[in-house]
């Protein structure tokens, strides 16, 4: 692969460290049996899932964001004091206001600095986020931590077969900044189509349906509607026209990338985007098996441990590419440098 220019090495909007953090309880597709009718294998061979992780009692948001921001930030080689903005992207926040970020920015001893959460946008959640960081860097912020966090074992139905065997729980964080080595965010797109949003809702708790005493006694508070068939064409197609659309803007084919880090939400779907892209195996990781969907963390840690496993060359271009409830969809497309270079990078 081609290495960057000096002059965009210079000049590069970029991903200067990485983090990632996953609780320690592991839940398998065993453990589920417990719970619901159901068997490993049924639900590996329709997700490719084999286990994930699951905080502890004691664990909340914020404490899986915080040990995912610590880790990028040592990794970028800079204290807390020395960011200028936080975003975080959960639909699993601390409390219902305020939002995350303002626990985030405590807890680590950042400066006074803008904080705040984007919301609701399901699993593509953290690829926005990196693409406004890489707008209020471009426009004066020096340095914006990103972190996707997701706690979704305290949001799913544990009864609900066709739910709750699909998440995990887990956080992603990046520093965005404009510095010499950077891996450079070459281009960005994202799209919405609300006409989409009854494909993948939790319904319960907003203003059309408040939560009652009677929600809560009938668990709707905890019921995620999901229409299977419905999200697996969508996610294919939303991924795939938003990993060619992205291409086409820095003017790339799909067999010029290094690696493909897709939404860990179904082994199905990355197959299925795999090939509608002509990709072959070695372009494209994979760690659903072992950490299930979560959410807005899924593309940040997958990218944390693709660079563990010494996936990433630097000069390759990374496609980043996700979906979520919306319904949305997002690709980013970096130009690696050595901060994309192995290195030990722990998730627990």
């Amino acid at each position: 692969m081609p290495h960057a220019t000096q002059h965009e090495a210079e000049d590069a909007v970029g991903l200067i460290g990485l983090g990632a953090y996953a609780p320690a309880r592991v839940m398998t597709n065993a453990d589920w049996t417990a719970w619901i009718d159901t068997s490993a294998e049924w639900i590996t061979s329709r997700t490719g899932i084999e286990r994930r992780r699951f905080a502890a009692a004691d664990e909340t948001t914020v404490d899986l964001a915080e040990q995912a921001a610590r880790r990028a930030l040592a990794d970028a080689g800079l204290s807390p004091t020395q960011l200028d903005e936080i975003i975080v992207t959960t639909d699993t926040p601390e409390v219902y206001f305020p939002d995350t970020a303002a626990f985030l920015q405590h807890r680590l001893g950042a400066r006074e600095i803008p904080s705040y959460d984007l919301a609701g946008s399901g699993c593509s959640g953290f690829l926005q986020g990196l693409d406004i960081a890489r707008s209020r860097v471009m426009t004066g912020a020096r340095r914006v931590l990103v972190v996707g966090v997701e706690l979704l074992s305290r949001l799913i139905d544990w009864r609900d077969r066709s739910t709750c065997v699909l998440f995990g729980d887990g956080a992603g964080a990046v520093v965005v900044a404009r510095e010499p080595g950077a891996s450079r965010i070459v281009a960005s797109v994202a799209g919405t189509d609300g006409s989409k949003t009854e494909l993948l809702i939790l319904e319960a708790g907003g203003s059309r349906r408040p939560i009652t005493e009677d929600v809560a006694r009938r668990g709707l508070h905890r019921h995620i509607a999901m229409d299977g068939r419905g999200v697996f064409r969508e996610a294919v197609t939303r991924m795939s026209a938003a990993a060619r659309q992205v291409l086409a803007r820095a003017g790339l084919s799909a067999r010029e990338l290094g690696l493909v880090v897709p939404h860990q939400a179904n082994v199905r779907i990355i197959d299925a985007v795999a090939r509608s892209l002509a990709l072959s195996p070695s372009q494209v990781f994979t760690n659903v098996k072992d950490f299930g969907n979560t959410g807005s963390a899924s593309v940040p840690l997958a990218l944390c441990q693709a660079r563990a496993a010494g996936r990433v060359e630097p000069g390759a271009y990374v496609l980043l590419v996700s979906f979520g409830a919306g319904f949305h969809w997002a690709a980013t497309l970096l130009r690696a440098s050595d901060t994309l270079a192995p290195r030990r990078a722990p998730v627990a």
